[in-house]
């Protein structure tokens, strides 16, 4: 009789769902999606002069501010364990938070072509809200198929996520 106490010395291989998990880099997109969107709607105020280049910057300073922050407690969770890995580790666990940087590149972009006077800031920043909701929706049903989900599945957590956005583009209609 098999001691379900007793535990097996060879550990299972992983089931087909371990290995279609998502990638932590698309979750790190996610957040650098919802922290530009969330910068851009913040920096476009109508009581203020707009400076659409200026904003861009600070989106894309805030973006590798945050992923490199993400990265250092990483490395402090590393010291924390006792690893005593070195500054290359530290570095590349940094240096792997660069999708955050990544998805906040088009909201950048859309600040950019405001800076020629092509349309206004705000323009600018709405163009950048719908489209970085788009992708938070498209992105969640995109990650939860290659997780192995069903399509009902995948079209909530892609809604899910596009929630987030309409929630910011809420907020930003609702605070100015």
């Amino acid at each position: 009789m098999h001691d379900p106490a007793a535990h097996d010395p060879q550990p299972a291989a992983p089931g087909p769902r371990a290995r279609l998990l998502p990638e932590p880099r698309l979750l790190s997109g996610v957040y650098g999606l919802v922290l530009a969107s969330a910068l851009a709607a913040a920096l476009d105020s109508p009581d203020e002069q707009t400076d659409p280049g200026s904003d861009a910057v600070w989106v894309l300073f805030t973006a590798v501010a945050a992923a490199a922050a993400h990265g250092y407690a990483h490395v402090l969770a590393h010291r924390m364990s006792a690893d005593d890995s070195g500054l290359r580790v530290g570095l590349r666990a940094m240096l792997a938070e660069w999708p955050v940087v990544a998805a906040a590149v088009p909201t950048v972009v859309f600040l950019l072509t405001a800076v020629p006077s092509w349309w206004t800031e705000s323009d600018a920043v709405n163009a950048a809200l719908l489209f970085n909701t788009v992708v938070l929706a498209v992105g969640g049903a995109w990650t939860a198929r290659r997780a192995g989900r069903g399509w009902p599945a995948s079209l909530r957590a892609g809604t899910g996520d596009m929630f987030i956005g309409l929630v910011i583009i809420g907020a930003n209609a609702l605070i100015k």
